[in-house]
């Protein structure tokens, strides 16, 4: 018997299998809530994320219904309900995966970033200023923003794989959650997060360009965490600590007193 390919599910997608199986048992019945977030991830040693993630997909499949401030009920699945989605990235992986890959991208460009560059990346700045958030044209201009960085590098292929990483967005997953969480609020601190890599950018600071880049994707993993009501733990973006990285720019470089250098015998190590 000829071998079948092994498909590698995420555990999100364990989970919404798992609680799925629970609803079509009767379990939880029609028009019940489920147990809570906290209580799904304590019960299932896993993180909140995670649930939410599995949460979100069954939202997408219409078997639950979040309800926020209030709790996740099932719902009657309609005739035409979703069959579960091959997709298995879920949407903080796939942020995750953009904070490695755009903050490296990030940190290269400020060292070979020409002025045409420069002038490509403020014009999705400015498009980003004058338009309403969320709708389709600030995904394309925020799009054309994370493109335009990817563009420093003259490499064809770091552009592609940034744009295919940004259009997972658009997957029924992330969509649902964007819906949640993003706002007119939310979209200018995520402006102002834009502005800063750029800045560091033009002002040839590639690991200030790096930290900008790798906090405005974490911010956003946070956003996504907070906002549904969870605070944040170990494992989410919000607990990581910055720590300095070894070259790392400082604002004003700073000279040693003439009173340090005295008191060291001006010698140098």
């Amino acid at each position: 018997m000829p071998l079948e390919a092994v498909e590698a599910r995420r555990l999100y997608r364990q989970v919404a299998d798992q609680l799925r199986s629970l609803i079509d048992s009767g379990e939880y019945a029609v028009g019940s809530r489920l147990p809570t977030e906290r209580e799904l991830a304590e019960q299932l040693k896993i993180s909140r994320p995670t649930v939410r993630e599995a949460l979100i997909a069954l939202e997408v499949e219409g078997r639950v219904r979040i309800r926020v401030g209030s709790g996740i009920y099932v719902t009657e699945p309609a005739e035409d309900t979703p069959v579960p989605s091959a997709v298995v990235e879920g949407p903080f992986e796939l942020l995750r995966a953009r904070e490695f890959l755009e903050s490296a991208i990030a940190e290269q460009a400020a060292r070979v970033a020409t002025k045409d560059d420069i002038t490509r990346i403020d014009a999705a700045l400015v498009a980003m200023e004058n338009v309403d958030h969320p709708g389709e044209a600030s995904m394309v201009y925020d799009r054309a923003f994370h493109i335009a960085i990817a563009g420093c590098l003259g490499n064809a292929v770091l552009v592609r794989v940034v744009g295919e990483l940004f259009d997972q967005r658009l997957n029924p997953y992330f969509a649902q959650l964007a819906h949640y969480f993003e706002n007119p609020s939310t979209w200018r601190t995520a402006l102002e997060e834009h502005r800063a890599v750029r800045d560091a950018i033009a002002a040839r600071r590639p690991l200030s360009a790096h930290d900008a880049m790798r906090d405005h994707l974490a911010h956003s993993q946070e956003r996504f965490a907070q906002n549904f009501g969870a605070e944040t733990s170990g494992g989410t973006p919000a607990a990581r600590k910055r720590v300095a990285r070894p070259g790392a720019e400082p604002a004003e470089p700073k000279r040693p007193s003439k009173k340090a250098a005295k008191s060291s015998g001006g010698r140098r190590r």
